[in-house]
């Protein structure tokens, strides 16, 4: 495998002077030999060597540092089961690293050609180095398998969440999609799919069973939301996943459901992302869960909400971005440090601009969730193209007080990846730019 290092200048502080902007960091902006650029991409850190930081991307690009960011190493995935889009990150507890994404079993998706028959799931034991020659779960044809998410528990245990379709787009009245739960202790074998959902239809749409965010507790209760219809849906299974509840809990609705469209953007959605609180405060074993939506029209926003007791009550939507109404935030990202409790969402603003240039921020709290601060993180905005594909999500992760936030930007038609590693007490000490109000159209 062929690996292209990518040497990058570590600054001292992270921060620079000017109204405490964060330094911007460039992972990759190179096409591969049929044209694509990178996108969708997922992060994580390694529980066990923090220092070790691994980021997938679209179509088949890994990003490895083993110095905590000085340096990155890029490298090629390849896969038994041919390797597409939708790549999904996941540490566990020993330093285990997991990477997941969708099939292509015939090598033609490069030319649009959607087969997604699998999910697979490649283990690396030496933080992301090498990887095993990967196994694969849903596979059910003609059926579809795609859009997963996962989580590992403090045993080592991994769980994987995702939508099967009869067949993905299509608008037949019978066409069903359901979401489906596996797990494996180890990655090696997976137990038979359980559907966890009520059916919906094929057009990846509102009315689509889909975005399924897995999480866990401390002590192996596991929860898996999703959206459909318009609502946001939780199931909770507190066996490890073998008995799960008959009636899924509706947490809130979703309005407008979870397709919307925002300018200059190709394809995006509101699905949600789930997590829990693994930390030793007093909020140990919360779930926090957020999701983006059509406030009204022309105006898109962030909502987070919170429930202390595995589900059963929530807090009232909390409305993350602190801007005045009638601008778009949009393809939020989620994580809590399990050493502070502190919860991170990284997403996509376009708060100080008339047109379509967007920033990038990033919203905090140090309170579990009861107040949020936001913090513009990106360095300049960019003007992305509906001509050209974006991907649909962005990702955070962070661990004992570092945030390492990854997202797309597209400047003159083509996508690049980005990061910005940030301590938090330069979060917590960041000095926002003066407002001006909103700057007019390029």
């Amino acid at each position: 495998m062929s690996k292209v290092a990518i040497n990058l200048l570590w600054m001292a502080g992270l921060v620079l002077p000017a109204f405490g902007q964060f330094k911007n960091i460039l992972l990759d902006s190179m096409a591969d030999k049929h044209g694509r650029f990178p996108i969708e991409p997922t992060v994580t850190i390694n529980y066990k060597t923090p220092t070790t930081i691994l980021v997938a991307a679209f179509p088949d690009h890994l990003y490895l540092t083993s110095d905590g960011g000085s340096t990155w190493k890029k490298t090629k995935s390849r896969s038994a089961f041919g390797v597409w889009d939708n790549p999904v990150l996941v540490s566990d507890f020993s330093g285990n690293m997991y990477y997941l994404h969708h099939s292509d079993p015939t090598g033609k998706n490069w030319a649009s050609d959607e087969i997604l028959d699998r999910i697979v799931i490649k283990k690396s034991k030496d933080g992301g180095t090498t990887w095993d020659g990967g196994t694969s779960i849903g596979h059910n044809p003609p059926k579809d398998q795609f859009n997963a998410g996962a989580i590992a528990d403090r045993k080592g245990n991994i769980f994987v969440a995702w939508t099967e379709m009869d067949n993905y787009g299509s608008a037949d009245e019978g066409c069903k999609s359901q979401v489906l739960f596996s797990k494996s202790s180890g990655g090696a074998k997976w137990s038979k799919p359980v559907v966890i959902s009520k059916s919906g239809d094929c057009k990846d749409g509102d009315n689509t069973a889909r975005g399924a965010a897995p999480a866990v507790s401390g002590d192996g209760r596991l929860f898996i939301a999703w959206t459909h219809e318009g609502i946001i849906y939780l199931d909770r299974s507190f066996d490890g996943g073998t008995m799960w509840l008959s009636n899924d809990i509706a947490v809130t609705e979703q309005a407008g459901g979870s397709s919307f469209s925002v300018p200059g953007i190709q394809k995006i959605n509101g699905l949600p992302t789930l997590v829990c609180d693994n930390s030793k405060s007093l909020f140990n074993g919360a779930l926090y869960l957020v999701w983006s939506e059509e406030s009204m029209p022309n105006d898109t926003d962030i909502y987070f909400m919170r429930s202390l007791n595995y589900g059963d009550n929530w807090t009232q939507p909390l409305r993350i971005n602190d801007d005045e109404p009638g601008s778009y935030q949009f393809m939020p990202a989620m994580t809590v440090d399990h050493v502070s409790g502190h919860i991170y969402i990284v997403y996509y603003d376009r708060r100080e601009y008339e047109d379509d240039q967007t920033d990038v921020y990033l919203a905090y709290s140090i309170d579990n969730g009861a107040t949020f601060k936001n913090v513009k993180i990106s360095d300049k905005p960019f003007i992305p193209s509906a001509d050209v594909p974006f991907g649909n999500k962005i990702s955070i992760a962070a661990n004992n007080g570092i945030i390492m936030p990854v997202w797309t930007r597209m400047d003159n038609g083509k996508t690049s990846l980005w990061t910005s590693i940030i301590k938090h007490e330069d979060l917590i000490g960041h000095k926002p730019e003066p407002k001006t109000g909103k700057k007019k159209k390029k």
